[in-house]
């Protein structure tokens, strides 16, 4: 399928530099009740948006076997639930409002105060039917800083759509939480759990995207560069779902998103074209990493075979040669250029350890946001 590159879509001729506009600002006096002290915490700066000349065609083969899913789940427990399925699901302010929250909890934690307990008496069921290190601490870390409790349900504990359907597991864990997190495999697992619930369900990851990671890329992107909108962000890798959920991101705040992976490793199509019928970012989906760097703000990169591929990682090596980000890669982006990885990575095969260990690397307080933003999500998901 060919995708023309749309001239005049989205902000391009980007720097890192911060402009001479003052910042939108966000000042809080309180949380939820809480007497806080007051915070202004940065969160974008609008940057000008220089012309840019349409490079033509743009290669869109979606090889993945997730398709863009029907989003508009609505509980069948509770119609008003609010969830946090895609990131899409949500307008400009809502996201922003989000992120924002995220950085006024990060810095009382940051602070020592541990008088912000909004998730008292509350519990939460995390359902993991795939493992990770990253998502369990980070989510059982931040509800426990937020004075709840929860649990952790492993891939032996519950065998969602095997030992018990998923329906069934959505409306009995509904009644003894408050909160359902789930990381899933399927994303059609995900979607039951959100229509059978009858309390928030927060999506820890799918097949299909993962939208905690990129909410916690941008706060990171927010603290280091001062903002989101105008940056431009350059994957390099599988057009997995760490690309998807940048895609619907971009679908919903102004950015330029480029997607640099091996022919037969694209995203999902229709996830492309939504982003790109949204009109808000520049979307470029390319086979050429070097040219996709050039100026680039933010270089990320993920695995090239995540967990459930691994049978084809002779294969995938083979053909993902040449789109290791490595330091000659990283010399065409902008000088500043921030490098991010969701982790975990394989170093020395999709990135060099050289520049995971750089100083513009930022996977460290990238991973440690994961805390913050998924508080912000859980704070909204609440109704706090």
């Amino acid at each position: 399928m060919e995708m023309a590159a749309l001239p005049g879509e989205g902000i391009a001729g980007l720097s890192c530099e911060r402009p001479t506009v003052p910042p939108y600002t966000f000042v809080s006096s309180s949380i939820s009740g809480t007497s806080l002290q007051s915070f202004k915490t940065r969160v974008y700066y609008p940057l000008r948006a220089a012309p840019h000349k349409n490079k033509g065609w743009i290669r869109c083969q979606s090889s993945a076997a997730v398709q863009s899913p029907n989003v508009g789940v609505q509980s069948q427990g509770n119609p008003s639930l609010t969830g946090f399925l895609h990131i899409d699901d949500f307008d400009k302010d809502t996201i922003l409002h989000i992120l924002q929250r995220a950085a006024e909890v990060k810095s009382l934690i940051k602070s020592g105060d541990r008088s912000f307990q909004p998730f008292k008496g509350k519990t939460m069921a995390m359902i993991f039917a795939k493992p990770s290190m990253r998502t369990r601490v980070s989510f059982e870390t931040g509800f426990f800083l937020l004075g709840g409790h929860a649990i952790y349900l492993g891939p032996n504990d519950i065998q969602m759509g095997k030992r018990e359907e998923t329906r069934d597991i959505a409306r009995v864990l509904s009644r003894y939480n408050d909160l359902i997190m789930a990381r899933v495999f399927a994303h059609q697992d995900i979607l039951d759990l959100a229509k059978y619930s009858s309390v928030p369900v927060i999506n820890g990851l799918s097949d299909y995207n993962h939208p905690c990671q990129i909410m916690a890329d941008a706060l990171t992107i927010i603290e280091h560069l001062g903002g989101l909108e105008g940056v431009k962000v350059v994957y390099v890798g599988d057009g997995n779902n760490i690309v998807h959920s940048w895609l619907l991101l971009a679908a919903v705040v102004p950015f330029h998103f480029v997607c640099a992976c091996p022919k037969g490793f694209e995203p999902d199509c229709a996830t492309v074209e939504k982003a790109r019928n949204a009109g808000i970012s520049k979307i470029e989906i390319t086979n050429d990493p070097a040219e996709a760097v050039r100026g680039a703000n933010v270089v990320y990169t993920d695995v090239w075979a995540s967990m459930g591929q691994k049978d084809q990682a002779s294969y995938r090596m083979e053909r993902f040669k040449g789109f290791q980000v490595n330091e000659s890669l990283m010399a065409l982006a902008s000088p500043k250029a921030l490098f991010m990885h969701c982790l975990p990575a394989e170093r020395g095969v999709e990135v060099t350890d050289g520049v995971i260990e750089a100083p513009n690397s930022v996977v460290f307080p990238q991973a440690e946001n994961r805390v913050h933003a998924q508080n912000a999500i859980m704070l909204h998901a609440l109704g706090f």
